[in-house]
């Protein structure tokens, strides 16, 4: 991942932006790490495969019946719905059509954007086929799902060619499907113009990702430069019942699960190329994961009675190493809290997103929000967290996110970062330097045995 250097590795003028050579209060290049996008569903039909369109259909009812279920169980709020599509009405259009998309993302000051499915999250009228979408998991009926899937990545491919500067797919892939047939549809979305994946986030029944089954997708994403992604949306559903608390707290459990079972099974020290995501399931719950998977790979007290070296063989690094080579966070609205800890996470690996165009994220007052989070925080880490970290990750072209930028993107004066009294926003960075200091703070003692 992106990693902060010293300012003065760059340029000894404390009025130039370190990254870009470029006056301090420029405008961010902003680039959310997740947004997403969709048809309205029955339209789906023309970039799927014939012979699924009777199941189609009857998917098609079921979900109208599904839609009458969950009102009367009183899982939806009818009249949060009601007001949320009457207020927003025009705009929501801008999750299929490019042209007011482009107004959208200008309204937010965002120049470029990594795209998932269902761009509806209110009442899933824009869902993939057969539920291949943000719901996309192991106990799918196989070959139902990727048909899907490749119906949605065939009409993102449209959609991404339209200002194609701003724009970054995730095909949908279903990879415990026929691994063959999955290979292949990497690499036509590839070829298509789209530029990562997305996974399931539940492998359910199916093999887990630790499995070496999977080592040809890993190396086919490393070797096409394709970064991987899981996303929060399924949960253990039938286990949960209509107790929505319970939902919502492991939501954001299951997109981050297959992350340990690929480090500890070695997957990121066989493809050491590969960059692999967890998306808009926060980042806050990452800085203890670190702490303790260290502490196990360093021999921490308690773990001789396993005998050898238990934690070892697959893995020839320290689990945080592997954070900061092979992993990002797609954070989406990021929280105070987590910024508070990005030094434990890394700066470089924490992506903003604006989860456009759905009602939990920041559009469409991304301004504000920014404002309000990063008000204090050193311009050059902004920088990164919303931006360009995720442009190097994606490989976006940065000279043309900033014509975007200079026109409609907020500046750090926007946030209070730069004022008249501080241009240089000096105060910032002192601000933050004993907790940067301080860093991952089990690696300053090497006796692992003292470390609380």
């Amino acid at each position: 991942m992106t990693t902060i250097d010293n300012p003065s590795t760059h340029t000894g003028n404390p009025y130039i932006d370190p990254y870009l050579n470029v006056p301090v209060n420029d405008p961010y290049i902003i680039v959310s790490a997740d947004s997403h996008a969709g048809l309205p569903t029955a339209d789906y039909r023309e970039y799927l495969e014939k012979k699924f369109h009777p199941q189609f259909d009857e998917f098609l009812a079921e979900r109208d019946k599904a839609l009458e279920v969950s009102t009367m169980l009183g899982t939806r709020n009818e009249d949060y719905a009601k007001k949320w599509f009457e207020e927003h009405e025009e705009a929501l259009r801008s999750g299929w059509e490019a042209t007011r998309r482009d107004q959208e993302l200008d309204g937010d000051g965002v120049a470029g954007e990594i795209i998932f499915p269902d761009a509806d999250a209110v009442e899933s009228r824009t869902c993939v086929p057969f539920g291949a979408g943000l719901g996309m998991s192991g106990d799918m009926d196989p070959e139902l799902g990727l048909a899907g899937s490749i119906a949605h990545n065939r009409w993102l491919a449209e959609l991404c060619s339209q200002s194609p500067e701003r724009r970054r797919g995730m095909a949908l892939v279903p990879i415990t499907a026929d691994l063959p047939r999955v290979l292949a549809e990497i690499r036509r979305a590839k070829d298509s113009g789209l530029g990562g994946v997305m996974i399931p986030a539940m492998w359910v029944n199916q093999l887990p990702y630790h499995d070496r089954h999977y080592d040809p997708v890993w190396a086919l994403c490393e070797e096409l430069n394709m970064p991987i992604s899981t996303h929060s949306g399924p949960a253990s559903r039938d286990e949960y019942d209509n107790h929505l608390g319970i939902y919502v707290t492991e939501v954001v459990w299951w997109p981050a699960r297959p992350l340990w079972f690929m480090l500890w099974s070695g997957v990121f020290e066989r493809f050491p190329g590969l960059r692999f995501g967890v998306t808009e399931a926060g980042c806050w719950w990452l800085p203890p994961q670190i702490w303790f998977w260290d502490r196990l790979a360093l021999g921490q007290k308690g773990t001789e009675k396993l005998g050898g070296d238990p934690f070892k063989g697959a893995i020839k690094m320290l689990p945080s190493e592997y954070i900061d080579r092979n992993v990002f966070i797609g954070a989406s609205n990021t929280k105070r809290r987590e910024l508070g800890m990005r030094y434990e996470i890394g700066v470089g690996n924490i992506m903003w997103g604006n989860d456009f165009p759905h009602p939990e994220g920041t559009w469409p007052n991304t301004r504000a929000w920014l404002k309000k989070t990063f008000h204090d925080i050193p311009i050059d880490e902004t920088r990164l967290m919303v931006g360009l970290s995720a442009a190097e990750l994606f490989s976006f072209d940065l000279a043309k996110l900033k014509v975007h930028a200079d026109r409609m993107a907020p500046c750090p004066s926007d946030f209070g970062q730069v004022t008249d009294a501080d241009p240089t926003a000096q105060r910032l960075t002192d601000r933050w330097s004993p907790v940067k200091e301080v860093g991952r703070h089990w690696l300053t003692d090497h006796d692992f045995s003292l470390i609380p």
